[in-house]
């Protein structure tokens, strides 16, 4: 049976990693619904979700069939692989290399690319296909982080009320600010879950291969705290190579 830290790091992870994914798609889909009508963009979402349902259907159960070491290992080197990518991107936008993500300028790019389609005869088809897009691409990663962070403990259900929670309150402030979610501190949401995600990818990773962590799962608590020391001292290196001042992560 899982710990009461065990649990609410799951949750957290997936919750914060499902409201990024979730701000995403739903600019997308507001865009489409402002500029075309909501018939096109719940068509198009809705389409997306039952895609999404139909792989959980048939590939969650084959993870039972699978050994849960080899689980444990294959799902913790991704979760390495995934988190690092989220981390380096959230360093070097926080170090002021690449550009932060912008979800105003997102939705007046997308709403800008509808409007140039609003004459042609399948514009409707088109808006549609964004939402779609939006929803499937969006939702494939928050159920591979479901997945990942709840399978090797049992702990899916949890992962997936994480994510179901961020869903509800992502579109609860979408429908009554009726705009883009620019607020979302989007790059610094990606700090912490990459700093999670790896977290969870070393721990598991090692317990694949048959490591014994000392204090159990308690030991998340101190790789959490290393990784988040050797991101953080990345980060503060690139800012003085730069001549930055050492301030917070910017979202």
């Amino acid at each position: 049976m899982a710990d009461l830290s065990t649990i609410l790091s799951t949750v957290t992870a997936a919750f914060l990693a499902s409201v990024v994914e979730v701000v995403e798609a739903f600019t997308i889909i507001l865009a489409v619904g402002l500029t075309r009508g909501w018939r096109p963009a719940f068509f198009g979402s809705g389409l997306a979700l039952t895609v999404l349902l139909i792989l959980v259907l048939v590939f969650g159960p084959l993870l039972t069939l699978v050994p849960i070491n080899l689980v444990q290992f294959i799902v913790g080197t991704l979760l390495i692989l995934f988190g690092m990518r989220w981390l380096r991107k959230a360093i070097l936008r926080s170090a002021g290399i690449i550009a932060l993500h912008d979800e105003e300028k997102a939705f007046a790019s997308e709403t800008a690319q509808l409007a140039r389609q609003k004459d042609e005869r399948r514009a409707d088809y088109l808006a549609g296909l964004a939402a779609f897009k939006a929803v499937l691409l969006e939702g494939v990663e928050v159920i591979f982080i479901v997945i990942a962070v709840g399978a090797t403990r049992g702990l899916t259900v949890y992962a997936g009320l994480g994510a179901l929670a961020a869903l509800i309150l992502v579109i609860a402030v979408g429908l009554v600010v009726h705009r883009p979610l620019s607020r979302v501190p989007e790059n610094t949401l990606k700090f912490v879950v990459g700093i999670m995600l790896t977290s969870f990818g070393i721990f598991w990773t090692a317990e694949g291969v048959g490591a014994d962590w000392p204090g159990a799962d308690l030991a998340l608590l101190a790789i959490f705290a290393v990784v988040a020391a050797a991101a953080w001292a990345i980060l503060g290196a690139i800012r003085r190579l730069q001549g930055q001042p050492q301030l917070g992560a910017k979202s």
